[in-house]
């Protein structure tokens, strides 16, 4: 399962709004809500694009959950 730490880099980034992140990078705040509740799994060029605004590498963000 994928997981993510995107509301933690949110956070982070002055507390930056899911809406002001969607603006950001192209994709509606539901986008960006479903990616953070693991009911979406973005695509490679959505996790770069979100992996390069947060100055973090993809695998900083997204990772995979085996348990």
């Amino acid at each position: 399962m994928l997981k993510n730490n995107l509301r933690r880099c949110r956070f982070e980034h002055n507390e930056i709004s899911q809406q002001e992140l969607a603006n950001i990078i192209g994709v509606t705040r539901l986008t960006i809500h479903s990616i953070e509740k693991g009911k979406f799994n973005p695509s490679v060029l959505l996790a770069l694009k979100i992996a390069d605004f947060f100055d973090k590498k993809v695998e900083d963000i997204f990772y995979i959950d085996n348990k």
